[in-house]
């Protein structure tokens, strides 16, 4: 049930039951040197275009093309915002492809608004029995849930070298050599492979065993160049723990690898399945590639595009589906609709500090296709910050989303926030 205080000015809170809050912490993305220019980001507030790929297969760069609202809508859909919901945690998975990973409840959250019925446990299931998802650190170098069967290739496309030397950096300003960084990668795959899964806090103690420098955010690390290099992923749930294993005996025998164009190639489809129209920027920002190699993706892919008028490019079979602005929905902390995209600007308008100064995506309120207010928990209740008023129609959607939050996470153990351990 939705509880509300007196009717609130805008920037107060109003009382909703049953939603979650998390915050993020330090060490969850791994960042390299100067890879906003080798993926072509552009400045938010814009969306480049250029995804429109000719019979040629040239893929011109044809400037700055508006997100009207037909865009905006066709966007929702194909994120499944809109239209016909997922049936599973796998579904939503293979639709995105790639799910920012690194907030236990956003993610969850993430599947929950694309589906109709499940629960945190269908997500958990998904994870720890059926291991038909995975989270890993993959494009720009922070955590994604992925499809297992995603995973052999997207790993080889965006586990990109500059970003393992990004973390050998980060462990060599603190002391740790290349030698030491690389013994603890052997410690970790050891460790995982005779008593796997373990938990970070466990792995922390196996690295503080063997010698290594283990606090907490270069043990993170050492875990995330060894996921980098293919070692290792985050697989079940212990309790409210998400634990790490080894990546083959998790996973089984890695299938053979794909040729890179094909993988590119692949990369351009199933992107634009779950986030087009889009051009080729949105696509390397969203990859973390660069904008060359984007390219040839979608060249490689030019006889499944649709020509439009704007510039940017849409599969052909996409162009079917009815699209539709979704209903308000209560959306989760790092929710993909903020990260699909060079620019945030068609949700979150002039409500930029929804994305903080470093680096946090805050729970918020979608309402007609744009960011409506922040939200967030405390002692198991929701305070909703609207940004204005919103029609009565909207509130009434926004506490049944409430309600629905909560039936989602009952009896689920506390998932904690970013990272978690």
């Amino acid at each position: 049930m939705m509880r509300s205080r007196q009717q609130a000015e805008p920037g107060k809170h109003r009382e909703v039951a049953g939603v979650v809050h998390v915050d993020a912490v330090a060490g969850s993305q791994i960042r390299a040197g100067g890879q906003d220019e080798a993926s072509g980001q552009v400045q938010a507030g814009q969306v480049q275009a250029g995804g429109r790929v000719p019979a040629g297969g040239r893929v011109p760069v044809d400037g700055r093309v508006p997100v009207d609202g037909r865009v905006q809508a066709e966007r929702l859909t194909a994120q499944l915002l809109a239209g016909e919901p997922a049936r599973s945690p796998v579904e939503v998975a293979g639709r995105l492809l790639a799910i920012q990973g690194q907030d236990a409840r956003g993610a969850r959250l993430a599947i929950r608004s694309r589906t109709t019925g499940l629960t945190v446990a269908d997500v958990d299931r998904a994870l720890t029995d059926d291991r038909s998802l995975v989270i890993t650190w993959l494009n720009r170098g922070t955590l994604h849930l992925v499809r297992s069967e995603d995973y052999w290739w997207l790993h080889a496309l965006t586990a990109r070298p500059q970003l393992q030397r990004a973390v050998r950096r980060v462990l060599a300003s603190a002391g740790v050599t290349d030698a030491g960084a690389d013994k603890g990668v052997a410690v970790i795959e050891a460790a995982l492979a005779a008593d796997g899964p373990l938990t970070r806090v466990q792995l922390r103690a196996i690295i503080a065993a063997a010698g290594l420098p283990a606090q907490e955010n270069l043990a993170l690390h050492l875990i995330a160049l060894a996921s980098m290099q293919g070692i290792a992923v985050r697989g079940p749930m212990i309790g409210a723990q998400h634990a790490y294993v080894h990546t083959a005996e998790w996973l089984g025998k890695p299938p053979r690898e794909l040729d890179r164009d094909v993988a590119l190639a692949e990369l351009a489809r199933r992107y634009l399945a779950g986030h087009g129209p889009a051009s080729d920027r949105d696509l390397a920002k969203w990859a973390g590639l660069p904008l060359g190699e984007v390219r040839s993706g979608l060249s490689a892919i030019a006889s499944e595009l649709r020509e439009r008028p704007d510039g940017l490019a849409e599969l052909a079979v996409s162009h079917r589906r009815e699209v539709s602005l979704p209903a308000p929905r209560l959306l989760g902390a790092y929710d993909p609709v903020l990260l699909g995209w060079a620019s945030r600007e068609p949700v979150l308008g002039s409500h930029q500090g929804i994305v903080t100064v470093n680096g946090l995506f805050r729970p918020f309120a979608l309402v007609d296709g744009k960011a409506a207010g922040i939200w967030s928990w405390t002692r198991g209740q929701l305070a909703l910050d609207r940004f204005g008023e919103l029609p009565a129609d909207a509130e009434v959607a926004l506490a049944a989303e409430a309600r629905d939050v909560r039936r989602f996470l009952a009896g689920a153990a506390d998932a904690g926030g970013p990272d978690d351990q």
